[in-house]
């Protein structure tokens, strides 16, 4: 019987456990209820304490039920022997304690504890700091623990220092007390941020940290939310640099569950910029001098914020002179006075000046700068046609290629000058009605063109070099900036000249005579043959009509050969009077080197043309030599000679003998200039 009686106990007991576990569990489950809850419920502060406290007290009714309970299953005590009724309480250091002096020190005990109640704000004290927790007392059976992080200033903590803190929890599965800093500081704050936002109101905060999306903003110990787009009017690119910063905001959304608060510094400043442009706008006329700071730069001018409004200075209002970007005068947020140039009221739109706070310089241009007076400027602006100078702060003239040398020919001013140097010029002519000033460099020299008929009379041998060559002649440099011509024709008094280059080289000393100056259009004209007497008088002798020399093929052409009859003098034999066959062109028949028998049938001393004949030649020879000729320059058919003489060579070969002009068949100097 004792060991069914230990087995029924047993069982009980292990039952009873699991019956008080359950009950513990479902219990915890029913009266989880904070001020969170009850306030999503619609329940007012005071309706929420009084469920609190039903909870409460329901709770406790149900610990008191289950004591009771286990008391009466448990198995009655044994009986209390009479000589234990004696017993004194004894401590652990041996002390002996009545019941009276037991009871007096629980209930001092008892005073000592605290009746704290969870969704509270309570004070405690700091027992303990470590690498991660601060330990706090808030007069409980147990100290609670809050994680370091939540202390906005975690070196500054110090123990016993006394703080306040949100009761959570009374205790979780561990029995631990659950306590909260940042929501003991959110509470705290919270009615008062709440009637901030109700009113519409702004509030000052510090930016403590930046977080993905913006940044976190310590408003009364509280962390809110800025968003990046509500930082600023514009992009704000760096978010670091605001760390610290101290700044005027306004609360635009609350949840206090979440503990979630959302700021915007943007709507303030639009308010601001808001009221100060309708003062501004109130206040503001044409011809106004304002203060406003530069608020952006583009190519065509610079944005100008006035307090509230923009306005526009273009960049042809920002000075008198010229200026290629805006950014060279302004730098962005810089604070410069501006005048009012126009206003339109129903725009809103503003045009600014600045070049206007000065005086015009153009006023007076003409008594500062008379026609024939020597100034000097700064080169500011080059182009294919000129350069322009600037004399001062908005006056520049134009310095004209043309105007730049006496007597080179510049292809660009560049090749002269450059943008930043310094010049000296004068004053040519002023349009102070178009704002323009021609200048020149030439004229603060004399014109070597005056007196060049002084320095190179005619008929004057002198020694250049030759600068240049083209198809049509050579450029001889005289002197630095002078130069003269010498033409193909004036080169040789006999040869027929192709290029200049078969008698002079770009480089060559060559002594010139001057033949002729142009002082219209600034032009010598020199001759290389004139260093030579014309030889053709005495040709006109040697090599008259009818007359038998030898000459050497230089050239074959397509008409006829050129020949070299000695002395440089060439002689020209057309295709009708190389052969009686009917030739149309030499070239395979006739080589340059050969040597032919000619005799001269066209002599034009004035031309200088000399005008041979082999046909001619060989007219008064035997038929034998001419049948051989023939031979040694075959061609593709023959004819009798007497029927292939030409006309005009069979009044040659018969008496009287007289000159004969084969002009139609011959060619021009000028053909044969060509070739």
């Amino acid at each position: 019987m004792a060991i069914a009686k230990n087995t029924t106990q047993t069982t009980f007991q292990k039952r009873s456990k699991r019956k008080v576990s359950s009950a513990k569990k479902t219990t915890k489950v029913k009266t989880k209820i904070t001020k969170e809850t009850l306030e999503e419920q619609g329940f007012t502060a005071e309706e929420q304490q009084q469920q609190i406290e039903k909870v409460i007290t329901a709770r406790r009714a149900r610990v008191a039920e289950k004591a009771q309970s286990r008391a009466a299953e448990a198995p009655p005590p044994p009986p209390i022997l009479p000589e234990e009724e004696a017993v004194k309480i004894t401590d652990v250091s041996g002390v002996v304690y009545d019941k009276a002096e037991y009871d007096s020190m629980v209930e001092m005990y008892d005073s000592t504890i605290k009746d704290i109640k969870e969704g509270e704000i309570v004070k405690g004290k700091v027992l303990g700091v470590t690498m991660n927790d601060v330990i706090v007392d808030v007069g409980f059976k147990s100290e609670g623990i809050i994680p370091i992080d939540e202390f906005p200033m975690p070196v500054n903590i110090s123990v016993g220092e006394e703080i306040e803190v949100y009761l959570e929890q009374i205790e979780d599965s561990n029995g631990q007390l659950i306590l909260s800093k940042k929501k003991a500081d959110f509470m705290r704050v919270w009615d008062r941020i709440r009637d901030v936002h109700d009113a519409g109101e702004t509030i000052e905060g510090t930016v403590a940290r930046r977080i993905k999306g913006g940044v976190v903003v310590d408003i009364m110990g509280v962390d809110a939310f800025l968003p990046g787009s509500q930082i600023s009017l514009r992009q704000v690119p760096d978010f670091d640099a605001l760390i610290g910063e101290r700044m005027t905001v306004k609360i635009i959304k609350l949840n206090k569950t979440r503990r979630n608060i959302v700021i915007s510094r943007r709507v303030v400043l639009e308010e601001e910029r808001e009221k100060m442009r309708s003062t501004l706008l109130n206040e503001i006329t044409v011809n106004q001098i304002r203060q406003g700071v530069v608020k952006n730069i583009t190519d065509f001018g610079v944005f100008i914020d006035l307090g509230g409004v923009d306005g526009l200075l273009h960049i042809t209002d920002m000075s008198w002179g010229r200026i290629r970007h805006p950014s060279e005068m302004v730098s962005l947020g810089d604070k410069i006075d501006v005048k009012i140039l126009d206003f339109d009221e129903k725009t809103s739109r503003i045009s600014l000046g600045l070049k206007q706070m000065t005086p015009y310089p153009w006023e007076n241009i003409d008594e500062k700068y008379p026609l024939g007076k020597k100034v000097k400027g700064k080169v500011v602006s080059i182009t294919d046609y000129g350069a322009f100078i600037e004399l001062e702060k908005g006056i520049e003239g134009l310095i004209h290629i043309s105007e730049m040398s006496w007597t080179q020919h510049i292809k660009h001013p560049s090749k002269i000058m450059n943008v930043g140097d310094v010049v000296d010029a004068m004053v040519l002519s002023v349009e102070k009605e178009n704002e323009k000033i021609s200048l020149g460099i030439k004229q603060m020299e004399p014109d070597p063109w005056g007196t060049i008929e002084n320095k190179y009379p005619i008929s004057k041998i002198i020694t250049g070099k030759v600068r240049n060559l083209t198809a049509f002649g050579a450029f001889v440099e005289l002197e630095e900036g002078i130069d003269g011509l010498v033409h193909i024709s004036d080169m040789s008094w006999t040869k027929r000249i192709q290029h200049p280059s078969e008698v002079m080289k770009k480089g060559d000393k060559v002594e010139v005579k001057v033949i002729k100056i142009d002082h219209e259009n600034r032009r010598i004209s020199l001759g290389y043959k004139q260093l030579t007497d014309d030889p053709w008088p005495e040709l006109a002798k040697k090599l008259a009509v009818g007359s038998e020399c030898l000459g050497t093929i230089t050239k074959v052409l397509d008409r006829g050969v050129i020949v070299d009859l000695g002395d440089d003098v060439e002689g020209f034999v057309p295709n009708a009077q190389l052969t009686t066959e009917e030739l149309s062109n030499p070239t395979g028949v006739f080589k340059e080197g050969e040597k032919l028998p000619l005799q001269v049938i066209e002599f034009d001393r004035n031309m200088h043309k000399v005008v041979l004949s082999v046909v001619a030649y060989y007219k008064k020879r035997e038929q034998k030599e001419f049948e051989k000729y023939i031979t040694d320059h075959p061609v593709t058919s023959h004819k009798p000679l007497a029927d292939a003489m030409p006309e005009a060579v069979k009044k040659v070969v018969e008496p009287p003998q007289e000159p004969l002009s084969a002009t139609e068949n011959l060619p021009s100097p000028e053909d044969n200039k060509t070739e």
